[in-house]
């Protein structure tokens, strides 16, 4: 479940943050300022990482231990 939000902010930051940039030095496809587009994308974004990165995969105890 966490990995799949992991995934869904990466991707939603990796987004946003084109959207903003692509605002600021050029046209501007949204009615939003794209310099929050730019810092909410880089945060999701490096959030989403971070969560990819040190999410640690662990197999489920077993009954008999």
């Amino acid at each position: 479940m966490i990995k799949i939000l992991a995934i869904v902010l990466t991707i939603g930051g990796m987004i946003s943050l084109i959207m903003g940039v692509l605002g600021i030095f050029g046209d501007n496809m949204t009615s939003l300022n794209p310099w929050a587009l730019t810092i909410l994308g880089g945060v999701f974004f490096i959030a989403g990482v971070s969560m990819l990165k040190y999410r640690k995969d662990q197999p489920a105890p077993s009954e008999g231990e």
